[in-house]
């Protein structure tokens, strides 16, 4: 049984209706806090430069969201995802009405509650996570665009809510800065996704570089592909344009946090790029020692913004 199963059988749909009563606040806090600090990523959930009082808050939106990308792809069959992602819904629902007994919304109500957070970007990763069910191939790159736009764009979306920093433009800078951070993914992850039966390279952009459906399936390592992932790569830059017009409107400690995700993107570029675009053969990943050269090189440009040298 692998980890997610264990959470299913102990607060999924069944459990949860035998439970006397919801878990209370602290329980559900602890709950959200263990589950974000035990889930490895390839940068901690929760920097040690985030402020203090953020902490929580952000266990709160990761394990709803980690549940939520569970639900849809750690369940076998896909009409049983998208049964379990209605019950999602559902209990998100009645999270926003104040009724909670799920320990992740009973939780995520304090955040929603202190931040004026709507339903609408929770509710979209969760449509996201129901078009994966549906759909496992896409025909133009604009078609990829709107499933980032649910999947990506709502999560910086209420980040900005968690850093008091909604605002149109900010909006509009942060979706750019996710949906390049869902391009860097996809590319990272073409060999992983075909394992599961999906394919974000866009029909369209296959066409173009001459790259065929039955090449794709055969995993074929030619000119065409390595030109068409060189296109990839390229395109998915310049959607981190944007990173230095939103960095500059946060608090300082924020500064360093969000702009590491910018790097942390880029940085998964630069690795597909260094092996000459051969992601069939291997996984470009970001090692330690990157994760340390970004955070300084995040750490010096927000201290040169502060003292108005950049």
């Amino acid at each position: 049984m692998n980890t997610f199963q264990g959470e299913l059988q102990e607060w999924g749909p069944e459990a949860l209706a035998d439970r006397s009563r919801p878990p209370s606040v602290d329980e559900a806090r602890d709950y959200c806090r263990q589950l974000a600090r035990g889930h490895y990523e390839n940068f901690s959930v929760v920097s040690w430069l985030l402020p203090k009082h953020l902490h929580q808050h952000f266990y709160n939106v990761y394990a709803y969201c980690r549940w939520a990308d569970d639900l849809g792809d750690e369940i076998d069959d896909a009409d049983r995802s998208l049964e379990l992602l209605g019950w999602w819904r559902s209990h998100l629902q009645q999270c926003h009405a104040g009724e909670a007994q799920h320990p992740v919304f009973v939780a995520l109500h304090t955040t929603i509650q202190e931040f004026a957070i709507p339903i609408n970007p929770f509710g979209d990763l969760i449509s996201a996570f129901e078009q994966d069910q549906r759909i496992i191939e896409y025909a133009t790159f604009e078609q990829l665009l709107g499933y980032c736009r649910c999947s990506a764009d709502p999560v910086g979306r209420i980040v900005l809510y968690l850093c008091r920093q909604n605002r149109p433009e900010t909006f509009e800078w942060s979706d750019s800065i996710c949906t390049g951070l869902q391009l860097a993914n996809f590319w990272q992850d073409v060999a992983r996704d075909l394992d599961i039966g999906r394919i974000y390279l866009p029909e369209e952009d296959r066409l173009r570089f001459g790259y065929s459906r039955e090449d794709l399936d055969a995993r074929v390592t030619n000119d065409a592909f390595l030109e068409l992932m060189r296109f990839q790569v390229e395109r998915a830059r310049t959607f981190f344009d944007t990173r230095r017009q939103l960095v500059e409107c946060l608090p300082f400690r924020l500064q360093v946090d969000i702009d590491l995700f910018g790097e942390g993107g880029l940085k998964i570029l630069d690795r597909i790029e260094r092996i000459g675009f051969r992601v069939w053969e291997t996984r470009p990943v970001v090692t330690k020692a990157d994760a340390f050269s970004m955070l300084i090189g995040s750490l010096c440009r927000a201290v040169l913004r502060r003292v108005g040298l950049k």
